[in-house]
């Protein structure tokens, strides 16, 4: 009857043998699809002024400089 060894003659063959599969590339990532009418979180640098202009009327300010963004945006189309 023909055997297996247990342990491999070479370790360092047996060794690459189990490391070969985790050589394949990586797949790439999903690409994130913007969903229509949602906001996301930023962070920007504004002037003091700009803000306290933004901020003068209360609430809502950051739906005002949205407002005043998307204005100039469709402008330049």
């Amino acid at each position: 009857m023909n055997r297996t060894p247990r342990r491999p003659a070479n370790p360092l063959d047996a060794a690459e043998a189990l490391f070969k599969p985790a050589t394949k590339a990586p797949a790439a990532p999903a690409e994130r699809q913007a969903i229509p009418s949602t906001r996301e979180p930023v962070s920007i640098r504004i002037d003091t002024d700009v803000l306290a202009f933004f901020q003068e009327d209360g609430p809502g300010w950051q739906d005002r400089i949205n407002a005043a963004l998307r204005e100039t945006m469709e402008a330049s189309r």
